[in-house]
C-alpha cells in the first residue's frame, strides 16, 4: 500500500484515481503529477516501486497546497471574510448559501433540517 503525504492510496485503483484520494489533487492535477513523475497513468497503485512512489512524493511536495495546509488556508480565507464583513462573510456566519442561490424554496444542504411550524398554544378560557 503506498503511503503518500500521510494519506494511503487504495491498491486496486489506478495511479490516476488513487492520486485523488489526497486532498487538493483532482484528475488534472493527478495527471500532471503522474507526467512529472514519469510513471504511467493506467499503473495499479499495487505495482508501484518504492522509487516511483518517491517520485510521486518528491513532485507532490515541490507544487504547494495539499492537505493540511490546503484546508487551514481555506479555513483562515473564510475566517477573514467573516472579519471584514463582507456579504460573502455574512453569508457563512448565517449558514445560508454563499454564491447566489435562491433559499425561498431549497438550499436545505446549507440550512440544515426545515424546522416545522411551531403549533401556537390554545388560549385557556376564564371561567367565571
Amino acid at each position: 500500500m503506498a503511503r503518500i503525504v500521510g494519506i494511503d492510496l487504495p491498491n486496486e485503483k489506478r495511479l490516476e484515481v488513487g492520486l485523488t484520494y489526497i486532498h487538493g489533487i483532482g484528475r488534472p492535477r493527478s495527471r500532471k503529477i503522474c507526467e512529472m513523475a514519469g510513471v504511467s497513468l493506467a499503473t495499479k497503485v499495487k505495482d508501484l516501486s518504492e522509487d516511483e512512489v518517491s517520485r510521486i512524493r518528491q513532485v507532490i511536495e515541490e507544487q504547494s497546497g495539499i492537505e493540511g495546509d490546503l484546508r487551514k488556508e481555506v479555513v483562515m480565507n473564510i475566517k477573514r471574510l467573516m472579519e471584514i464583513g463582507s456579504y460573502r462573510g455574512v453569508r457563512h456566519r448565517r449558514s445560508l448559501p454563499v454564491r447566489g442561490q435562491r433559499t425561498h424554496t431549497n438550499a436545505r444542504t446549507r440550512k440544515g433540517p426545515n424546522k416545522g411550524a411551531v403549533a401556537g398554544r390554545k388560549k385557556a378560557t376564564a371561567k367565571t
